[in-house]
């Protein structure tokens, strides 16, 4: 029933906001040593785990919206698979930030409020749409995360499992996708993805 989906859902929205993630397989490069980084190479890798929690906190809300209005239960049995794996990615994030001496973004219920939107209005417009929205989104996160391997320090190999873990899992959703028959968006609402990931990157960066 609908009413409970609802409230499912709404169960779902406070656990990832309000609650510590838990994670079924264990945390990539948990048995690697902490590295010895300086204040700039610390605050850089604070800042992009930051950003990478940020974007699961977004993807749980982005899946959660998709899978309440998808219409073919396969598709949002394979929606809920993924959305598992992101709360996964959600708590391996919140830990290495903790462990770093970081913090989540305070902006992230505005993140989870228009990432849901976002997730339902896809959602509406039919199942190849909505798989569509959700491979551009998964590719857009895989280089995104290789741009940020790029960027952490080499000496944190804590932090660069975990992205690359995440890295390799975002691609596997993005070709689940594409397998259950996902629609190839238009140029211009690609474009208008990445300026408004562009701008969530340099917000949840800092604040």
């Amino acid at each position: 029933m609908l009413t409970d989906r609802l409230i499912i859902e709404f169960d779902r929205a406070l656990r990832t906001l309000a609650a510590p993630a838990r994670s079924t397989r264990a945390t990539p490069g948990h048995e690697l040593p902490e590295a010895a980084l300086d204040d700039s190479q610390r605050q850089e890798a604070i800042g992009l785990m930051r950003v990478n929690h940020c974007g699961e906190v977004c993807a749980q809300a982005l899946y959660q919206g998709q899978a309440l209005t998808s219409r073919q239960p396969a598709v949002r049995t394979a929606l809920q698979q993924a959305a598992d794996e992101e709360t996964e990615h959600l708590a391996w994030t919140e830990q290495r930030l903790r462990e770093l001496g970081g913090r989540t973004s305070l902006l992230n219920p505005l993140w989870y409020l228009g990432s849901l939107s976002l997730g339902v209005g896809a959602g509406i417009l039919g199942d190849r749409w909505n798989l569509g929205f959700l491979s551009a989104t998964e590719r857009q996160v895989e280089a995104h995360l290789r741009s940020h391997l790029e960027r952490l320090p080499r000496e944190d190999q804590r932090s660069r499992a975990i992205v690359e873990q995440m890295r390799e899992d975002e691609a596997r959703h993005a070709d689940m996708a594409d397998a259950y028959g996902a629609a190839s968006l238009p140029a211009p609402v690609q474009v208008a993805m990445r300026a408004m990931a562009g701008i969530m990157t340099r917000l949840a960066h800092h604040i």
